[in-house]
């Protein structure tokens, strides 16, 4: 494969909401470009791109998949990247490996729910952003007031660099040679419009084109990138994937007029931990020190582990030494990767603006960084902010003797999404995947069984309620065993009395005169804590008491750690019980962003299910952030709800805020489902 300089590299990620056929288009670019004798087809299964079987049997993009292509003297590193809501921390992953963030938009639908998203996260990382408007061809396309519904929603600044034509049979340049007659609109002004936008960022420009009142389009290069860069213009370009209108002009706009490596806002890195971190600039030289970032890890069924990075200063080849972060163990590159979809080739060398892996390296993780010299050490990548995952199942294997492998399964799928998390949550004794939605559970459940030969079952995730005691209650218990022998004995009196909310336990030693020997109160309070995990009115933790022994007794032969522990416990549930004990249940924060049209859905759905709004706020002219509380047990399946609602245009996210007790119903549920569990166990 031929070398390119950093000058001659451009890197995009293809991002918007799902359908607006971005793999489909990434087909079309690489067939145009050479790099594909014959564009494949979503439908037939045969993309580059949507190379896994999963994806051929969706027919849609699960993961971001790295293509490159060459046109001219350039090469052309394209991310396809998945557009449905429960796939997209893969998309947002990838925005940190490019300069362009390329967003596609379907003509047909319009600006979608990932299309704003998108153009805003990749606005807070200072990306260059690229608008395609897609499916000009089709039927009942308005792309005038599409435009027009483009400016209004992401400003002015959008302006078209060629426009449709013929029905969107092909479109006309407004940019390098404006001449023709467009769909709608002047050629003429839409390059006038261009021009004027551009030399915005440069007076010395702008004077001459005042004065002259043209300016070539080759000596608008470096300040159209300027504009780019701060976000001053974003063109839109006019494209039909499946005819091919466009393609080969947007090729030629990758080619001529977007960022290389060494133009593009520089990544945020930061140097040094805490407060004390600054921010460090990385250089586009290739003989500087490496740097480079892991923005996709893959584990891949035959190479093993696939660590994907985007160099971002000096040179990574076949048996360079790189550190991971702050790792002292270097690893040596034995090979090194370009990724054509499912495709590894491999390569002699990458530079800045390069898009590699290297495989088989377990200290590489996500997000980590990669150098070859301990002045990189403290070096991080500024954060992403991904969604947070809000779909939950729990999950258990099928066959026992399988529960090691779950472990180290699901270590392996959490490595590739950052979208996906696994708690084990001790006292409930259940280990919880989180996922983004259904769809994207459903496909990594679907991976273990195919991939991991691992079959689990699920359910829903069970409710983390706690138990508290609202009064004040003396608890007292002698022990005393007699067997033959040295026997057991111990008393302990007790007080408990409720705490504030949220406090969690305390023990307070009080006993006088050495009622209870110092040595001993350990074994008290260990008979304490053995409730506390399981409380005695339903099974759940106890939380916001305070016990406070105070006195007690001992034989001088027969008190021993185990006599203590039973007394301390068996006093502790018998103050308990004169406490009034309750449940609490979980209270959760949740913010929804929603069309404001359906505000109104939104807040009726969450009075219903005992929630109550406590705010709200404009995000855009047409949506909102509804703020609000709402019982955790109340929100199962809600996201399914909100999809309803919103018709699918809604987002949500929740986090524990406190806890309070359970209405009187669903305490007393809780306490006679406990006791019939009690009595099975005991039968």
């Amino acid at each position: 494969m031929a070398n390119y300089a950093t000058e001659h590299i451009r890197t995009l990620a293809l991002v918007g909401h799902g359908a607006s056929g971005k793999t489909t288009l990434a087909e079309a670019l690489l067939h145009k470009a050479g790099a594909l004798q014959v564009a494949g087809s979503v439908e037939r299964g045969t993309t580059v791109a949507d190379f896994d079987p999963m994806e051929k049997q969706y027919q849609h993009s699960l993961r971001s998949s790295l293509l490159h292509c060459e046109t001219g003297q350039t090469r052309i590193h394209l991310i396809d990247t998945p557009g449905f809501p429960d796939f997209i921390g893969q998309a947002i992953g990838a925005l940190d490996a490019v300069e362009t963030a390329a967003i596609v938009v379907n003509a047909q639908a319009g600006i979608e729910m990932i299309t704003s998203r998108m153009m805003e996260w990749a606005g807070k990382r200072r990306l260059c952003r690229l608008i395609i408007i897609n499916k000009i061809d089709a039927e009942n396309v308005d792309a005038q007031a599409l435009l027009a519904s483009i400016q209004g929603a992401f400003g002015k600044e959008c302006l078209p660099i060629n426009l449709p034509a013929d029905g969107g049979k092909r479109v006309v340049d407004c940019f390098f040679n404006p001449s023709g007659e467009s769909d709608f609109s002047s050629v003429a002004d839409a390059h006038r419009a261009l021009v004027d936008q551009v030399v915005e960022v440069d007076e010395e420009l702008m004077a001459r084109y005042l004065e002259l009142g043209e300016i070539e389009p080759e000596e608008l290069h470096e300040p159209f990138e300027r504009a780019l860069r701060d976000g001053h213009l974003l063109p839109v370009c006019f494209v039909s994937a499946r005819t091919g209108a466009g393609v080969g002009e947007l090729l030629e706009i990758f080619d001529r007029l977007l960022p290389n490596p060494t133009e593009g806002n520089p990544p945020l890195f930061m140097k040094g931990d805490g407060e004390a971190a600054v921010e460090f600039r990385s250089q586009p030289d290739p003989d500087q020190h490496v740097l480079a970032h892991v923005f996709k890890v893959v584990m891949d069924p035959f190479v093993g582990k696939l660590g994907i990075f985007r160099v971002h200063q000096g040179t990574v080849t076949r048996d360079t030494q790189l550190f991971v972060g702050d790792g002292r163990k270097p690893f040596k590159v034995g090979h090194l990767f370009m990724l054509q979809g499912g495709k590894n080739v491999e390569i002699d060398r990458a530079v800045p603006g390069d898009l590699a892996a290297v495989a088989k390296v377990d200290e590489v993780v996500f997000d980590c960084v990669l150098h070859d010299s301990h002045d990189e050490d403290h070096i991080r990548m500024t954060p992403l902010e991904f969604p947070t995952p809000m779909h939950g199942v729990a999950i258990e294997p099928k066959r026992r003797g399988d529960e090691q492998r779950i472990s180290e399964v699901l270590q392996r799928m959490t490595a590739e999404e950052p979208t996906l998390t696994v708690e084990h949550d001790t006292n409930l004794n259940e280990t919880v995947l989180w996922g983004l939605g259904d769809l994207h559970l459903r496909s990594v459940l679907e991976r273990m069984a195919t991939q991991f030969k691992l079959e689990v079952t699920t359910r829903p995730p069970r409710i983390p309620y706690r138990e508290t005691i609202t009064a004040p209650a003396d608890g007292h218990h002698r022990h005393k065993k007699q067997t033959g022998g040295a026997g057991q004995f111990g008393e302990v009196y007790l007080k408990v009395e409720p705490l504030p909310r949220g406090t969690g336990f305390e023990f307070v030693n009080s006993v006088k005169g050495g009622a209870i020997p110092t040595s001993l109160i350990p074994a008290v309070q260990k008979g304490v804590e053995q409730v506390l995990a399981a409380g005695p009115l339903a099974g759940f933790p106890l939380q916001d008491v305070r016990v406070n022994v105070y006195d007690g007794k001992y034989h001088p032969v027969d008190s021993k750690e185990v006599a203590f522990i039973a007394a301390g416990r068996k006093a502790f549930l018998d103050a308990i019980a004169k406490a009034k004990p309750i449940v609490l249940e979980p209270i959760v924060g949740v913010e929804i962003n929603c069309p404001a049209a359906n505000m109104g859905d939104v807040t009726g759905d969450l009075s219903s299910r005992r929630g109550q709004v406590t705010g709200t706020k404009t995000l855009q002219a047409d949506s909102l952030a509804v703020t609000g509380l709402a019982p955790l047990a109340e929100l199962e399946g809600y996201a399914a709800r909100l999809k309803s609602m919103t018709g699918g245009q809604g987002a949500w996210s929740m986090a524990l805020s406190h806890y309070e007790p359970a209405p009187p119903q669903l305490q007393q549920q809780l306490a006679t489902e406990h006791a019939k569990h009690r009595r099975h166990e005991e039968e």
